[in-house]
C-alpha cells in the first residue's frame, strides 16, 4: 500500500500522531527526544522499560502506553545497540521493529525521532527503508477481516530545522528503494498461475509506460530466429510461452545506449526469470516445491531496479534483460543427456534439467553482450541450492571475472545493508563442467555447486567485466526478522540500486564502436 511520508520539525512530545518512536543506543546518554518523552510521560515510562528489560540493545522494541500524558497514544522505544558499528543498518532494523509494534497496537500514524545518527540524509533513508520494508505484508488473497486490515498509513520524521532538507532527500530515496523491494516481494509472492512469463512481460510494459522506459519483448519465434537453443530448451516442457523481456533506461545526461556510434556503454542487468521451477524431468521433491514460484525473483529484481533508476533520475544508461519461462516436465520437455546449442554457438550437454537457470541466463547474457556491448554486466539469480548450504539466509554469493567490479559491489553491499560473500572462480573449477559429448555440461555435480554454476555463466560474457549474484539463500524468508518478512524478501534489490547510484556518481564514459554490419538488422528481426 502507498503510505504518506513527511518530514517535520518541532517537538516530538507535541506530535499528534498515534505513536511516536524514540531510538536509544546501548551506551551513553539517550538522545534529547528520548529524555523529553521520558519527562513528559513520567515515571511510568521508565518503569515500563525497566520491566521489559530495555537497555538499548539491538532487536529491542518496547511499546509503552502514555495514559494521555502526551498527544500520542503510545511510545515505542527501539534499541540501536552500541554506538560503534553500522549505523544506518541498525536504524533500518530498529525502525522496522518499531513500525511493526505500532501497527500491532492499531496505530495508523507513526512519528519517528531522527535525532540519532551523524548524517541526517542517511538516517532518514534508513528509517524509511526499514519502516516500509518491515510493514510489508502480502494480503492480496486474504478474504477474512482482522489484523490483516490494520495498517500504518502515514510516517512522519521529526528533525531539526537545519537537517530538514537533507532528511527530505534521504526520505525520498528511502521510499523509492523500499517500494522497489516491496514490489519484488509482491511479484515473488504471486502464485505461478498468475505471474507467468506473459504476466511479467505485461508488468514490464506497464513500468515502461509509467516511467519512460523502452520495452521490447522477444517471443518464441523470435528466439528461434536468433538461435537461443538454451532458453528454448528449458521452455520446451511448458504450455506457457517464453519471453525475453528487455527494458532500457537512459538517464538524463547519459548518451543513448542503443549501440549507435559514440554511444555510452550501458550497464547490463540480467535476471533469472523462471516463473515456476518443477525441476523438469529431473523433478524436485514435493516438499516446499510451492516456493519455486519465487524462482523468478532475479528478473523481478531487475524490473524494480530499472524502475528505481528512472524514479531516481540517475545519469547512467542501464539495460535489463529477463529470460522468462517455466521449467516443467512433459512429453516435449528437455531430457537429461540432450544437447542444446546456445545463442553463442556453444553446445551444452544437459545432464540435469533442474540446472535450468544457467541455461536461460547463458542466452540472455550472450544477447546482452552482442547487442548492447555493455561496459559491465551483472546477473542476479536464485541459482543454486548449494549457495544456501554455504551461506545460509544471511549473505548473497558473489563471483565474477573483474576484481574492481567485485570491489564496487562489496562497497555497495556495505552501504545498502545487504551482505555479500565472494567465492573463488579458479581455473580448477572449470574442469567440472567439461562434457564428453559437447563443449560444456550444465552442472558440475554437487561439489562447489555455486562456483561451477558461475564458471558456466562466465563462458557467455566474453571480455565484458562481469559479476554474478546468487540469491538462492536470501530470496525467501521462513519467518520475520526485523525488515525481512515471510515469503519473498526482495534480496539484492537494495544492493543493485546502491551500485547504480555509485556508478552514476562516478560514471565510466568509455565509447564503443557500432555493431558489426548486419548484426543490428538480424537482432531487430526477432522483436515484436
Amino acid at each position: 500500500m502507498t503510505r504518506s511520508i513527511t518530514v517535520k520539525t518541532g517537538s516530538l512530545p507535541a506530535a499528534s500522531d498515534d505513536a511516536v518512536v524514540v531510538f536509544r543506543y546501548q551506551d551513553g546518554e539517550p538522545a534529547g527526544a528520548f529524555a523529553a518523552i521520558a519527562r513528559a510521560v513520567g515515571p511510568s515510562f521508565e518503569a515500563a522499560l525497566t520491566g521489559a528489560g530495555f537497555d538499548g540493545k539491538t532487536g529491542q522494541a518496547v511499546l509503552v502506553h502514555t495514559g494521555g500524558r502526551i498527544r500520542a497514544r503510545v511510545v515505542v522505544a527501539a534499541g540501536l545497540g552500541s554506538r560503534d558499528g553500522a549505523e544506518p543498518e541498525r536504524v533500518r532494523q530498529a525502525a522496522a521493529r518499531a513500525a511493526q509494534r505500532a501497527r500491532d497496537a492499531g496505530c495508523e500514524r507513526v512519528a519517528f525521532d531522527l535525532g540519532v545518527g551523524s548524517d541526517p540524509a542517511e538516517t532518514a533513508r534508513a528509517c524509511v527503508e526499514g519502516a516500509l520494508m518491515g510493514l510489508y505484508r502480502f494480503t492480496r488473497y486474504k478474504t477474512e477481516n482482522g489484523d490483516q486490515r490494520r495498517e500504518v498509513k502515514a510516517l512522519a520524521l521529526y528533525v531539526t530545522d537545519a537537517d530538514a532538507d537533507a532528511a527530505r532527500s534521504g526520505a525520498r530515496r528511502g521510499t523509492i528503494v523500499a517500494e522497489a523491494v516491496n514490489q519484488v516481494r509482491d511479484l515473488g509472492n504471486l502464485p505461478a498461475n498468475v505471474a507467468t512469463p506473459t504476466y511479467m512481460a505485461a508488468q514490464a510494459r506497464r513500468l515502461a509506460r509509467e516511467h519512460g522506459l523502452a520495452c521490447e519483448v522477444i517471443d518464441r519465434k523470435g528466439m528461434e530466429r536468433l538461435g537461443m537453443g538454451a532458453l528454448l530448451g528449458v521452455a520446451r516442457g511448458s504450455v506457457e510461452p517464453p519471453k525475453l523481456i528487455i527494458l532500457r533506461y537512459r538517464g538524463r545526461g547519459a548518451p543513448a545506449a542503443n549501440g549507435s556510434r559514440g554511444a555510452d556503454r550501458p550497464i547490463a542487468l540480467v535476471g533469472k526469470t523462471i516463473t515456476f521451477d518443477s525441476g523438469g524431468i529431473s523433478l524436485k521433491p514435493a516438499e516446499n516445491m510451492e516456493q519455486m514460484k519465487s524462482d523468478m525473483l532475479g528478473g523481478a529484481g531487475v524490473l524494480s531496479v530499472l524502475e528505481a533508476a528512472a524514479r531516481l533520475r540517475l545519469p547512467v544508461s542501464v539495460v535489463g534483460l529477463l529470460p522468462a519461462t517455466e521449467n516443467m516436465p512433459s512429453g516435449t520437455a528437455i531430457k537429461p543427456g540432450d544437447v542444446v546449442t546456445a545463442l553463442s554457438g556453444t553446445t551444452i550437454e544437459v545432464v540435469n534439467t533442474d540446472a535450468e537457470g544457467r541455461l536461460v541466463l547463458a542466452d540472455a547474457l550472450t544477447y546482452a553482450v552482442k547487442r548492447f556491448r555493455p561496459r559491465l554486466a551483472l546477473d542476479i539469480a536464485t541459482l543454486t541450492g548449494a549457495c544456501s548450504v554455504a551461506l545460509g539466509q544471511h549473505a548473497i554469493g558473489l563471483l565474477g571475472t573483474d576484481e574492481a567490479l567485485i570491489g564496487r559491489l562489496k562497497r555497495a553491499a556495505d552501504e545498502s545493508g545487504e551482505r555479500v560473500w565472494q567465492l573463488p572462480l579458479w581455473e580448477d573449477y572449470y574442469e567440472q563442467i567439461k562434457s564428453d559429448v559437447a563443449d560444456l555440461k550444465n552442472t558440475g555435480g554437487r561439489p562447489a555447486g555455486t562456483i561451477t554454476a558461475a564458471a558456466f555463466l562466465s563462458k557467455f560474457i566474453g571480455d565484458t567485466p562481469w559479476a554474478h549474484l546468487d540469491i538462492a539463500g536470501t530470496m525467501w524468508g521462513s519467518d520475520t526478522r526485523h525488515y525481512v518478512t515471510k515469503g519473498a524478501t526482495g534480496a539484492g534489490v537494495r544492493l543493485l540500486i546502491q551500485f547504480l547510484m555509485d556508478e552514476a556518481d562516478a560514471p565510466s564514459r568509455a565509447r564503443i564502436p557500432p555493431p558489426a554490419r548486419g548484426t543490428r538488422r538480424a537482432l531487430r528481426t526477432a522483436h515484436r
